[in-house]
């Protein structure tokens, strides 16, 4: 069965893209902890990190460090995050996150809301740094 992910990167559900290659994309997280926290995937469907292949994995780091120095640009803090948890979809993804301090990546912090017009500004403020 495809997962969540895997049905973003088809099409089948909508996402706030902010980047995208052959092998990777970037992604707004719908529950996000702050402004601009991004989730950013391999499109090839693995479920554990560690199981990517080396090529994959180093690539989708090299992808995420991208995404991460527009991130810092477009959205104001004193860092970008770096979280691998990986228990809530069955697809790796590393979740990037404009971080002030170190409670700020706090998974069981109230999760922000934004509207819809909200979460395209925050990608194209993202996008136009990249």
């Amino acid at each position: 069965m495809s997962s969540i992910f895997s049905k973003i990167v088809t099409g089948d559900i909508p996402a706030y893209k902010v980047a995208e290659t052959n092998e990777f994309l970037a992604f707004l997280d719908i529950a996000p902890l702050a402004e601009g926290h991004l989730l950013v995937i391999p499109k090839k469907e693995v479920d554990n990190l560690f199981d990517l292949d080396d090529e994959t994995y180093t690539g989708l780091l090299i992808f995420a460090k991208i995404v991460a120095t527009a991130m810092k640009k477009a959205i104001e803090c004193n860092r970008i995050g770096v979280t691998v948890i990986g228990l809530e979809v069955p697809h790796a993804h590393i979740h990037l996150i404009p971080i002030n301090g170190v409670g700020d990546m706090n998974f069981s912090n109230p999760k922000l809301k934004f509207t819809p017009e909200e979460f395209r500004a925050t990608a194209d403020k993202i996008r136009a740094e990249l």
